[in-house]
């Protein structure tokens, strides 16, 4: 039996997160958890272009969630819904399913609820899930510590119609100690998906280091792969940043 995987959110991102789930030989789609009541009782994988069946979608306000949950467990919940979505996967959460969040802004209150459940299972909190972006979080921090002097800043760049300051650009700044205000720089132009960069400046060179989701797809592997280290927990509030540095840390001398 492969890791039984429950998924909250059926948007743009949640349809490539539940096709990557569908796809990896060592993880099984049990249901995905939405607000709308669009495409009830049917089959994510049926919509994805799969012939098994896979992901019973559900709405929320059609169970009762306690029920729910206890009738249909899973290893590991996934949530790229939205904040207030810990109030609806607390009661598996409190029967010991594991939880990665991979939501980019939590109202605090609900943030608050999120790193309560460390004392019942373990939990991942993962506001961008990509291993690449994680990656790059670990090595600046790395840079930065080898030349604590150059001048740093860092780019975002995204689609168009993306309105606010990048949430992964504002945490990077934040991990460097830089002034998020003048430091993260914004481009918004076409399609991109999104694109990191962080800027070593020193005398005599440049360095940089740059991340680009290709496509959402990098999100569900980023699900699939921090599933995985999960399993290897039983309580606890975890970050992908961790799960990045216990395996850097760990093959550094190989």
């Amino acid at each position: 039996m492969g890791i039984r995987m429950g998924l909250f959110g059926f948007g743009k991102t949640g349809k490539v997160v539940a096709n990557e789930i569908i796809q990896d030989q060592d993880c099984e789609l049990r249901w995905v958890m939405r607000r709308s009541q669009a495409n009830e009782g049917e089959f994510a994988s049926h919509l994805l272009g799969h012939k098994q069946d896979e992901g019973r979608i559900v709405c929320y306000r059609d169970v009762d969630l306690d029920r729910f949950h206890e009738e249909n467990p899973v290893d590991v919940i996934v949530d790229f819904s939205a904040s207030c979505a810990v109030d609806e996967y607390a009661p598996a959460a409190r029967r010991g399913a594991r939880v990665i969040s991979a939501i980019s802004r939590y109202e605090p209150e609900d943030l608050a609820k999120l790193e309560a459940l460390g004392a019942h299972t373990a939990v991942l909190y993962a506001p961008n899930i990509t291993l690449g972006i994680n990656f790059l979080i670990v090595a600046a921090k790395v840079l930065q510590q080898i030349v604590p002097h150059a001048d740093i800043e860092v780019v975002e760049e995204h689609f168009r119609a993306k309105p606010e300051t990048s949430g992964t650009a504002l945490r990077i700044a934040a991990d460097l100690g830089l002034d998020t205000q003048r430091q993260v720089n914004s481009i918004r132009v076409g399609g991109i998906i999104g694109k990191h960069e962080v800027i070593f400046g020193l005398p005599n060179q440049t360095i940089r280091l740059v991340h680009e989701s290709i496509s959402r797809a990098a999100f569900g592997q980023g699900a699939i792969f921090g599933a995985k280290w999960l399993l290897g927990r039983d309580r606890g509030l975890f970050s992908m940043e961790q799960v990045v540095r216990e395996r850097f840390a760990a093959n550094i001398h190989a």
